[in-house]
């Protein structure tokens, strides 16, 4: 039996953006993966400290999977960006996943070793926590999503896939 994998999103935050680039990027995985069971989502997560981890780790407790893909939006990069690490207060926390074989060679991909000061980077924190606390199989990443324009989706998009892929979140390799 594959183990599912559990990719979120956000919803927006201000009040000029009409969409958030890590929700974009989910619904288009969710469209072109349709048939890949062991994708499941949790978009539009509210941007808040409390709700969005209690959100997620429920989901987690419940659906026991490999893999916990967490996307928010960075406005200001161009690149995927995969976080390495999650910082509260004096207190770090490190993904477990090599993210520099992970993102080799992906175009559009880079690592940071900085989630930011604002909800994801306390979402990844809570839940990187979380699953060493409470003993939880799954690993987890945080991938902030570049704003999408009709220029960059595909390659996005593309990495994205490559990323999934070299996790072993089962998609396919090609979209018809």
């Amino acid at each position: 039996m594959v183990k599912p994998a559990l990719l979120t999103s956000f919803t927006t935050w201000k009040s000029h953006q009409l969409s958030n680039s890590s929700d974009d990027l989910l619904a288009a995985v969710q469209r072109q993966f349709a048939a890949a069971t062991a994708l499941h989502f949790l978009r539009q997560l509210p941007i808040d400290y409390q709700q969005a981890p209690t959100q997620v780790i429920s989901r987690i407790q419940e659906l026991q999977p490999a893999w916990v893909i967490c996307c928010g939006m960075a406005e200001s990069r161009w690149k995927l960006s995969v976080e390495t690490t999650a910082t509260k207060g004096q207190h770090q926390l490190q993904t477990t996943v090599n993210v520099q074989q992970l993102v080799q060679d992906l175009p559009m991909t880079e690592i940071s070793h900085d989630a930011g000061e604002f909800v994801c980077n306390r979402l990844y924190y809570e839940i990187l926590a979380a699953l060493s606390r409470q003993n939880l199989s799954g690993q987890c990443i945080f991938v902030h999503i570049p704003t999408l324009t009709r220029d960059n989706t595909g390659e996005v998009l593309a990495d994205f896939r490559l990323i999934l892929q070299r996790l072993g979140v089962p998609v396919p390799r090609y979209v018809l």
